[in-house]
């Protein structure tokens, strides 16, 4: 038997302030725990609340799609198309009670192999992306696995039942006449957000704004219900163009012909309404598919209309023209010596094509001449033919808000020569984009005006600011100069229309490469019709011509024609000129006369 221990022993062993301490911890952590309790459940309701809620919802984003672009017609020229994005991920509760699931983040080869055929990727960076995952602090939560998947195969991945695949919605965007509208409209990034074209410059007006959802979830995180929307997503707002889809597509079909009939480097057309300014059409070539990933890089995403600058030729001798009249030293019918086809100014001889002898002030166009251009201009105060130039806008950018815009090279008058005066009154010495060329001829189809241009369709009866650049009696006179240009014996008769009167004027310019002048040309030609009242402004370049022919009036002004005449009868423009089929074959027969570069 175990020896009793007496009450003395006992308490000598145990002393009594040790149980009141023992007691008094005891009691002190109860209380604490009440406390804390009534905190919680009291004033820190809301904090509960939300760790419970995490448990089974969630808040979601909702992308807003963007908006769309059509044309003065209505007809949709971008728009986005819901799909979605995979991601693999670790799921927040994938780590429980101290417990690693790592099975979750795990897939069989056979799954492995059916996900990565769906996303179009091998099964070895399948493998590198799931390796990035993991559920220490060092590994990743969410690794993307391909953006804008279509909805079908986005529904084959969800059958798949992977935990580790998370799918999140999106948009695409979507082009529906491809490579026509291509340098126009440009394109979005993976982020859909506006990096080219119509896309970057009204970008903040496409883009819409997000919204969220908060929704019922499983223990597998797969939503089973929605609760509420927290915010509704704003979609963006459309963008009505002032581009004619029809216009578009008469421009691009007679560019591409003829870059494949004179093996051309490249080219661009522009087409503006004389009346609003405009742009019912802008082409460039080479040109690319925007809805193709490929191709979205280097040459032909460039606008050239816009960022490629060029020497004009002898498209600005109506300029010089115009500065002569306005300054009421020549008239029309005013003579001036070409003869003997050739002047030199210093060191540097001009030439003409052909010596014409005695020539007025509007053959000096029609025929093209660079003896008269030149002697016209340096009759002038330098200041003079610049503040025209300026007037025009040449040397300034359009400030359309498309991205890469060129304002091409005009030098301060106080710094020019003679000879660079001279060269200037034919197109060599300054450069040019071929939309800044275009609206140049504006004032001329005006009666003497100029207005801005436009990318967006204008309300008829708008208010237009404009500018005086030529008096109305200038301009038409210059206008009559143009016409003559196109008919026999000017440079380009084959931009004539049978029932419409035409004026234009061509240019051939050698190319300027590291300073010097090359034997590769560009052929332009810039033209109105109807003559009597002009509604449209047709300008093409031709880069690099290399099948025999490179003047302007026999690369360029065919073009002209058939995308005038195209647009002229798309917007039901009434013709001005009586129809004569045989006089009109007649005329379109005629040699041109070789201009003069």
């Amino acid at each position: 038997m175990k020896p009793e221990l007496d009450p003395v022993s006992l308490r000598e062993l145990l002393p009594t302030w040790r149980a009141r301490l023992v007691l008094v911890l005891l009691l002190g952590s109860f209380l604490l725990l009440v406390g804390r309790s009534l905190y919680l459940q009291s004033f820190n309701e809301d904090f509960l609340q939300k760790k419970g809620a995490e448990r089974y919802s969630r808040a979601l984003e909702i992308p807003a799609s963007r908006g769309r672009v059509v044309d003065r017609n209505g007809e949709v020229l971008a728009q986005s198309a819901p799909v979605k994005s995979i991601w693999m991920v670790v799921r927040p509760d994938d780590k429980e009670k101290g417990k690693s699931k790592e099975e979750d983040l795990v897939m069989t080869p056979a799954q492995s192999r059916q996900l990565a055929g769906l996303l179009g990727i091998s099964t070895v960076e399948l493998e590198e992306k799931r390796s990035q995952l993991g559920l220490g602090a060092k590994g990743k939560k969410a690794v993307l696995l391909k953006r804008q998947v279509a909805p079908e195969v986005a529904d084959q991945i969800a059958a798949m039942n992977l935990k580790i695949i998370e799918q999140r919605k999106g948009y695409r965007r979507y082009y529906p006449l491809g490579e026509t509208t291509a340098h126009l409209l440009g394109f979005t990034d993976v982020d859909d957000k506006g990096v080219e074209g119509i896309e970057f410059a009204f970008d903040s007006e496409l883009t819409g704004q997000s919204g969220s959802r908060r929704v019922v979830i499983d223990r597998r995180r797969q939503v089973v219900e929605e609760e509420e929307y927290i915010k509704a997503p704003l979609e963006g707002g459309d963008v009505t163009l002032a581009m004619d889809s029809k216009v578009q597509h008469q421009a691009f079909s007679a560019l591409r012909d003829a870059m494949a009939e004179h093996k051309a480097k490249a080219g661009g057309i522009v087409v503006l309404d004389v009346r609003t300014g405009e742009i019912l059409a802008l082409v460039n070539m080479p040109t690319y598919n925007p809805n193709k990933s490929q191709g979205k890089v280097g040459a032909q995403t460039r606008n050239r209309a816009l960022t490629d600058t060029f020497e004009p030729g002898s498209t600005m001798k109506p300029f010089t023209a115009a500065m002569a009249l306005e300054s009421g030293r020549y008239r029309p019918e005013s003579n001036i010596q070409t003869a003997p086809g050739r002047m030199t100014i210093g060191s540097a001889t001009i030439s003409d094509a052909h010596p014409h002898g005695m020539l007025s002030l509007a053959e000096v166009i029609q025929k093209s001449s660079n003896v008269g251009a030149a002697k016209i201009a340096l009759e002038y105060e330098p200041e003079v033919m610049w503040r025209m130039f300026d007037n025009l806008g040449f040397g300034q950018p359009l400030k359309l808000g498309l991205a890469g815009e060129a304002a091409g090279r005009l030098r301060p008058f106080r710094k020019w020569k003679p000879i660079e005066q001279a060269t200037m009154s034919y197109g060599h010495g300054i450069s040019v984009n071929l939309l800044q060329l275009a609206q140049a001829y504006l004032p001329l189809a005006r009666d003497g005006d100029s207005i801005p241009l436009a990318l967006r369709r204008r309300e008829p009866g708008a208010q237009l600011e404009s500018r005086r650049i030529f008096t109305p009696q200038t301009a038409r006179s210059v206008r009559h100069m143009l016409e003559l240009a196109v008919q026999p014996g000017g440079t380009a008769p084959k931009a004539q229309i049978p029932g419409y009167r035409v004026g234009g004027k061509t240019g051939t310019s050698h190319k300027l490469e590291d300073g010097v002048y090359t034997n590769k040309y560009v052929s332009s030609f810039v033209g109105m019709a109807p003559a009597s009242d002009p509604r449209l402004i047709v300008a093409v370049m031709v880069d690099e011509p290399s099948n025999g022919k490179h003047y302007g009036g026999e690369v360029a002004a065919p073009v002209f024609a058939q995308v005038m005449v195209g647009a002229l009868r798309t917007l039901g423009v009434a013709p001005d000129a009586a129809t004569d089929v045989r006089t009109d074959r007649a005329k379109l027969a005629a040699p041109a006369v070789p201009e003069s570069m």
